[in-house]
């Protein structure tokens, strides 16, 4: 009945009109029932049901008659099985029930007489929920709260194929782990963004990746980019999807999207700045604490300006397939500035801007600051295996760089850690044991070649030596007829050990160093090659 009268008011006027629609005529009910559908708006065939049956009285509900079954007794012993249980639900307390009641009495915990044991044992467990009821109420609820929405459902997915021809202002972010290759523990991250259309990269530290933390970061990103933002396209890692982030792209207007989970193609512009810009002058190293965090801020305050005025890059235009053969397009490398300059969207304010700051850098001079900065990093991750460096001026490293490829790498971060010398066996040595009857052979035949020395010993020992381990000794005879023709050329002196040979006025050598040979060449590792050999066929190694 929208807009007619109410439930009441209906009521009432029923009460009015049942008595005059008994006691009337055909004309007078026709009229009565005219006035009730007008006011009710209801059929005429259920308004002459209504005037016609008479009045039923409203029957009061009658409250539970009789004794109580669950008494006040059954229900405290359900409160103390209820706590006993951790307050589980009254379903499972009914199946824990009778392994609960046996198991407190038998320890002395619950004592039960029969009527109240029969009935809790009997109770079910809608009772149990309406006896529990104001308990639970008064205890508080217990249930997990119901998580919304997940926020990957809130950021919209975009693809790679989704980026078409993007305004400047479009990033890509991404984190760089600098961890060294453990990822136990705490470490630096770094921020890095890229923009889509121009390829600008910047790059924050974050001491630790917190969601606060990465807003600010992009705050820091917003005020060194030469154009605003427009959006951001992340992965789905949680540093990105939260709330404080979200939140920050609805306020200040930033459209906000990720790309589709384990499909890092979605995302391949940031990928290739990951190594192209933050892996080539930082490296691989981990870095951790304020000091690591300050030093690659220093880098890259001045690697920002060196990439993004001076280091020009290519740009995929298109790419077609034909078969399985793919052939890719590319702009013509250019600079991240160049392009915004080219680019129709960018304010001319912003050009002169960017012209202004382009005039006044030094490329050699950043190259120089990132040399420093680089150093400076590599002291921090690896103090044992680096020098003290000295600070090279601008006009001495200027001087420097027509030779600087003659010293292979140059970059301090990327410089290769120096390995001990091995001084171990990675397998047993096969000729253990009959290393001194070789050696007496040779001194009753110096011209045995290895191969007869290898044929006598398998005599000597049958299934001992396999094919394989010939190139071994032969290696062996060898290294002993090398020390040996240093013997003969130059002399020795009688000690105590057959293999300690001192040469007599050789400049620039050293008994231990001839030592060390000879001890080599016996324990059977391999050893230096000695410059001079004799000429006859004792020194063959054949």
């Amino acid at each position: 009945m929208d807009g007619g009268i109410s439930v009441r008011a209906r009521s009432e006027l029923l009460e009015a009109l049942r008595k005059r629609y008994r006691g009337a005529n055909r004309r007078e009910k026709s009229r009565i029932l005219d006035e009730f559908v007008a006011l009710a708006r209801c059929h005429r065939k259920h308004a002459i049901r209504l005037l016609a049956r008479p009045r039923v009285e409203s029957v009061q509900a009658k409250g539970p008659s009789g004794k109580r079954i669950y008494n006040e007794a059954v229900r405290e012993a359900l409160v103390v099985l209820w706590e006993t249980s951790d307050r589980i639900c009254g379903k499972r307390l009914k199946a824990a029930i009778p392994a609960l009641v046996d198991a407190m009495q038998r320890h002395g915990h619950l004592d039960l007489d029969n009527d109240v044991r029969h009935r809790v044992l009997a109770v079910s467990a809608a009772t149990i929920d309406r006896l529990l009821s104001p308990v639970r109420r008064e205890a508080g609820s217990r249930r997990k709260r119901r998580r919304g929405k997940k926020l990957s459902a809130r950021v919209p997915v975009r693809t790679f194929a989704d980026w078409t021809q993007p305004l400047p202002g479009y990033l890509e972010v991404d984190f760089v782990a600098h961890c060294g290759g453990r990822i136990s523990g705490v470490y630096i991250h770094s921020l890095v963004a890229t923009d889509v259309c121009s390829g600008w990269t910047e790059a924050i530290p974050l001491l630790v990746r917190e969601q606060s933390l990465v807003v600010r970061g992009f705050q820091a990103i917003a005020r060194q980019l030469p154009v605003p933002i427009r959006g951001i396209d992340s992965d789905n890692d949680s540093a990105f999807l939260n709330e404080t982030l979200i939140d920050y792209c609805t306020s200040g207007r930033i459209e906000m999207t990720r790309s589709r989970a384990y499909r890092k193609n979605d995302q391949a512009w940031i990928e290739q700045k990951n190594g192209a810009v933050v892996r080539r002058f930082v490296g691989y190293d981990r870095y951790a604490g304020p000091v690591a965090g300050q030093a690659l801020a220093h880098l890259y305050g001045a690697l920002r300006l060196y990439v993004n005025f001076f280091q020009p890059s290519f740009k995929l235009v298109g790419k077609t397939r034909i078969g399985a053969r793919v052939t890719k397009r590319y702009e013509k490398p250019a600079t991240p500035c160049e392009r915004l300059l080219a680019h129709e969207a960018v304010s001319a304010h912003i050009k002169s801007a960017l012209r202004e700051h382009r005039d006044r850098l030094d490329p050699v001079a950043l190259l120089h600051t990132i040399r420093e900065a680089q150093s400076a990093l590599a002291a921090i991750a690896r103090p044992e295996s680096c020098r003290a460096v000295d600070r090279v001026s601008l006009e001495r490293f200027l001087e420097q760089l027509p030779e600087l490829w003659r010293q292979g790498e140059v970059r301090p971060t990327h410089s290769p850690r120096p390995r001990s010398p091995r001084t171990w066996r990675t397998r047993k040595d096969p000729f253990e044991g009959v290393w001194g009857q070789v050696l007496m052979w040779l001194q009753q035949e110096p011209d045995s070649t290895a191969k007869a020395l290898f044929e006598r010993l398998r005599a000597v020992h049958p299934n001992r030596f396999k094919d394989g381990q010939l190139r071994t000794l032969q290696r062996r005879v060898r290294e002993w007829r090398a020390v040996m023709a240093r013997q003969l050329v130059y002399g020795c002196l009688e000690d105590e050990g057959p293999w300690t040979i001192a040469p007599i006025g050789i400049p620039g050598e050293s008994l231990d160093r001839l030592d060390g040979q000879s001890a080599q060449a016996h324990n059977g590792r391999s050893a230096p090659s000695v410059g001079l050999r004799a000429t006859s066929n004792a020194v063959d190694g054949s």
